[in-house]
């Protein structure tokens, strides 16, 4: 079974349309919708926002039976060049917003795990193959950070790209990616463009987070319909 999810409603409910023979579960607080996609059993739930959200409920995921898990929605850029409309697929995901220095790890390091957590391989080309096929959209594959801050400031999100290397900024990927690396779960974090995580980043994501959330479901459905 593949789960997909996703912080916001914005970002499923165009995959929720789409679902067959769709079945609603509550566990732990989060509602859960089982059925298929593209001929594909999978699992759809919303977290909320935030790293504490999304890692419960990819808990949930795995104790659901998970095998492979797609986080979708949108991200605020980082890298130079990217715009408003592009995608991320991630190479591996970092939690920038621990700071444990003061104890000798790095910044970014939780202690007792490593810094940043890799996607599954396989899970990722096909997404960037699926992502490639789309017309007129720029794909990049790269490191994706989280942490409970939206980004709206042009130096903190420049900052952040000298240090991480990272091409976009969410808030929940690599709380993800933690719990599906320590379950032996394999993920993938797809990343439509909304915003440029700088001063215009408040206006950007209210106005284009529903073409990013359309662009998410193209490559979420194509992916499942390639597996």
């Amino acid at each position: 079974m593949i789960g997909i999810i996703g912080a916001m409603r914005e970002e499923l409910e165009l995959l929720l349309d789409e679902l067959v023979g769709a079945e609603e579960l509550r566990v732990g607080g989060y509602t859960l919708f089982r059925g298929h996609l593209a001929g594909k059993p999978v699992l759809i739930s919303q977290c909320g926002i935030g790293k504490v959200n999304a890692a419960a409920l990819a808990q949930i995921f795995v104790l659901e039976g998970v095998k492979q898990l797609v986080l979708t929605g949108v991200a605020g850029a980082l890298g130079p060049g990217l715009e408003v409309g592009d995608i991320v697929v991630s190479t591996d995901a970092v939690q920038h917003d621990v700071d444990v220095r003061a104890l000798g790890y790095a910044l970014g390091e939780v202690p007792g795990e490593r810094l940043s957590w890799p996607a599954d391989a396989a899970l990722q080309r096909l997404a960037l193959e699926t992502a490639g096929a789309l017309e007129g959209v720029k794909v990049v594959s790269g490191r994706v950070l989280s942490g409970d801050q939206f980004i709206a400031n042009r130096e903190r999100a420049r900052g952040l790209y000298r240090t991480f290397g990272g091409l976009c900024a969410e808030m929940e990927g690599a709380a993800v990616a933690q719990v599906c690396s320590r379950a032996g779960v394999g993920f993938v974090i797809v990343r439509s463009l909304s915003d440029s995580a700088d001063g215009s980043a408040e206006v950007d994501f209210r106005t284009f987070t529903p073409l990013a959330a359309r662009r998410a479901k193209a490559v979420v459905l194509g992916m499942l319909a390639r597996l």
